[in-house]
C-alpha cells in the first residue's frame, strides 16, 4: 500500500460522503467548453464527477490509488487505470487535467505539479479544488487531543497538506503555469454524521489500532466535536477550507523551471 494511503470504502463512500463531488460541480465550469477535449482526472474517486466530465462531451481517463475506487468507476463505464499524482504515464497527452478533493492527501506537492504539468499539451488548463489552510482545523486539533489522551495509540503525525493560495501559486508558476484564478474558499459543509465521516477519512491514522480503539477514538473525537461542529437546528457541519484554482501550462516556463532543476542539480 502506498505511504499515507486512506482505505476507500466505494459503497460508503457514495453513501456518507456524496457532498464531495456534488459541491464540487461548479468546478468543472472553469474548464470552459470541453467538448471533444481530453481531460485527466486527478483522484477520479468513485466516477462521480469524471461521468459528468464525459456527459459534456469530454474523452476522459480517470486516475485513482485506490483499487476500490478504480472498480467503481469503470462500473460506471469510465476509462479508470490505478495510479498516483506523483508518477502519472502520461507526456503532453491531455487538453486539461481536472482535480478534485485529492491533492491535500498528497504532501509531495512539487512532484504532482511536475507531473500534472508533463502530462498536460502546452497551453493546458489545469483546474483544481482540494483543502487549503484552515481545512478541518477543529477535527484535527480534536485527533490530536485523543491522541495525547492515549498514548497507547503512539504519535499522531497529521499527513494531509493544506496550503494557503500564495504557497501554491509559487509552487504552480515554479513548475511552469500561469496562473488565472486561485482562492480560498471557506466552505462549512454539512455531513450526515461525524461517526461516519471519521470511518471515510480518517482511517490512515487508526489503521494500526485495535477495534476497541478505534472505536474510543471515534467517539472521543465526536464527544470533543459536538459543541464545535453540530447543532439541533444544522446537525453537523464540518468546518471545510477549499483552495480553488485554474491555472495553464506554458511551455517557456516549463523550460525555464526545467533548466533551474538541472542547474541546481549539477
Amino acid at each position: 500500500m502506498q505511504k499515507n494511503q486512506n482505505i476507500w470504502n466505494a459503497e460508503k463512500y457514495e453513501k456518507h460522503a456524496d457532498f464531495v463531488p456534488r459541491l464540487a460541480f461548479p468546478l468543472i465550469d472553469l474548464l470552459g467548453d470541453i467538448k471533444g477535449k481530453k481531460i485527466l482526472d486527478v483522484g477520479c474517486g468513485d466516477g462521480t464527477l469524471t461521468l459528468e466530465l464525459v456527459n459534456r462531451g469530454a474523452d476522459v481517463i480517470g486516475i485513482d490509488s485506490s483499487p476500490e475506487m478504480v472498480k467503481a468507476s469503470k462500473s460506471k463505464g469510465i476509462k479508470a487505470i490505478l495510479g498516483t499524482a506523483t508518477d502519472l504515464p502520461f507526456y503532453e497527452e491531455f487538453d486539461a487535467v481536472f482535480s478534485n478533493a485529492v491533492l491535500h492527501w498528497v504532501p509531495e506537492a512539487e512532484k504532482a505539479l511536475e507531473n500534472i504539468a508533463k502530462s498536460l499539451k502546452d497551453g493546458g488548463i489545469f483546474v483544481a479544488e482540494f483543502g487549503g489552510k484552515g481545512n478541518i482545523q477543529s477535527i484535527i486539533q480534536a485527533m490530536e487531543q485523543v491522541f495525547e489522551e492515549n498514548p497507547e495509540f503512539g504519535k499522531f503525525k497529521n499527513i494531509w497538506y493544506f496550503p494557503d493560495a500564495n504557497e501554491y501559486k509559487s509552487l504552480l508558476e515554479k513548475a511552469g503555469f500561469k496562473v488565472e484564478y486561485i482562492e480560498l474558499i471557506p466552505r462549512p459543509t454539512p455531513i450526515d454524521h461525524i461517526q461516519n465521516w471519521l470511518e471515510i477519512f480518517t482511517n490512515v491514522y487508526t489503521s494500526h489500532l485495535a477495534k476497541s480503539q478505534i472505536n474510543l477514538f471515534r467517539s472521543r473525537v465526536r464527544e470533543l466535536l459536538k459543541s464545535r461542529l453540530y447543532t439541533p437546528e444544522k446537525g453537523w457541519v464540518a468546518d471545510y477550507v477549499r483552495l480553488r484554482l485554474k491555472a495553464v501550462k506554458n511551455y517557456r516556463l516549463v523550460k525555464s523551471a526545467l533548466n533551474s532543476y538541472i542547474d541546481n542539480m549539477i
